[in-house]
């Protein structure tokens, strides 16, 4: 495919130019660029993105990654498509003493391969986290920290678990943590009653990355500051941000792009089973929940994630932050490729990394998105 008269947004600026793929890679990035025997496409000016990465997504299309239908994590893998997004985390929980057939029935349907984004791996939510801070979360899947909980968790995951979040205050997670570093596994701080020092220890432990900043977690207090402080003096430590306008504030958002720049946010849906769909009464793990202009709450107000998609949350951080285009390229993209250290094929438009794209109107509506180089809608 040669894709003609791109605005190529990047992690460090935008140009203007041409993008030949072949063999599901980006070949050639120029100006005029021609070739035989391929489909051309001239996208006439519309932003062309490196495809957006949500390391956190429990569903959408009207599936969650808790059904155990085989074919719900495909619906998911769509949905994502839609909304820009060509690699994810399917987050989702483990359920204590279950038989947590969803993850079965996920690794099933992966092996056959998706219809639209790709499955880059898991992503837990727990089990070890405080019940104090849980959110959505039941408390069949929250438990005390246990190796033979996490054996368990490793061989139904396989080889796929990416990500898991912890609450490092709980006893016995130093060693989980120690583990999970181990084998390749991103520790998340996240659900946690901490305080400023246990987060200050945890990142010392190697807790690098913080899984939807400012929720499920004490807030700063002048004589408290908890763990919001502790993660922004640490220069190392990388965090979710949901910019819906409902979890963070938008001026709380600036505020949190002003001390840590672009460089140390990571762009996240949190979507639910509702992404992409009217608003209206969906399920949430058993649970009815309302889906209202892209935020998603239980019936009692509590809030568990978004419908909203990774597209029209990103023109929504750029709306509150005011950051410019390449922001978007580094914070959905870029930033989410490095954390998995998957940045040297994606992540960016590049020459030589995978052809995986997302084209963008002004409104930041998606008008295409490729996956290493075909087309997905």
């Amino acid at each position: 495919m040669l894709i003609k008269n791109a605005r190529i947004v990047n992690p460090w600026g935008e140009t203007l130019a041409d993008i030949l793929i072949q063999n599901s890679k980006i070949k050639k990035i120029g100006e005029s660029l021609t070739a035989n025997g391929v489909e051309k496409v001239n996208v006439d000016g519309d932003m062309v993105f490196p495809g957006f990465i949500d390391i956190h997504i429990h569903g959408g299309g009207g599936a969650d990654v808790l059904d155990e239908d085989e074919e719900a994590i495909n619906t998911i893998s769509k949905a994502c498509a839609e909304h820009g997004v060509t690699g994810f985390l399917a987050t989702t929980f483990y359920k204590i003493g279950q038989e947590n057939k969803h993850l079965e029935a996920v690794l099933k349907r992966v092996s056959k391969g998706l219809d639209g984004a790709r499955f880059l791996g898991f992503h837990l939510e727990g089990p070890f986290i405080s019940k104090h801070r849980k959110g959505g979360i039941r408390d069949s899947s929250i438990c005390n920290p246990s190796l033979s909980v996490l054996s368990n968790i490793m061989d139904k995951c396989k080889n796929w678990l990416r990500m898991m979040t912890i609450a490092p205050e709980l006893e016995g997670s130093e060693e989980v943590i120690k583990i999970l570093l181990e084998k390749g596994v991103v520790v998340s701080f996240g659900h946690s009653s901490a305080d400023y020092e246990q987060t200050l220890q945890a990142i010392k432990m190697g807790v690098k990355h913080v899984t939807h900043l400012f929720n499920a977690m004490p807030s700063i207090h002048h004589r408290a500051p908890g763990p919001p402080l502790a993660i922004f003096e640490s220069k190392d430590v990388t965090v979710q941000i949901i910019s819906d306008g409902a979890h963070i504030h938008p001026s709380m958002i600036r505020f949190t792009v002003n001390i840590l720049g672009d460089d140390r946010i990571i762009l996240i849906t949190d979507g639910v089973r509702s992404t992409g769909l009217p608003d209206g009464k969906y399920v949430y793990d058993g649970i009815d929940y309302i889906s209202v202009n892209g935020t998603a709450r239980f019936i009692d107000g509590r809030l568990i994630g978004t419908s909203a998609g990774m597209n029209e949350l990103a023109r929504r951080f750029l709306d509150y932050t005011r950051l410019p285009l390449s922001s978007v390229a580094k914070t959905a993209s870029l930033n989410p490729a490095k954390l998995l250290g998957i940045h040297e094929q994606k992540g960016s438009i590049e020459e030589g990394k995978d052809a995986d794209l997302v084209v963008i109107g002004e409104d930041f509506k998606v008008h295409m998105t490729l996956i290493e180089g075909k087309r997905i809608n």
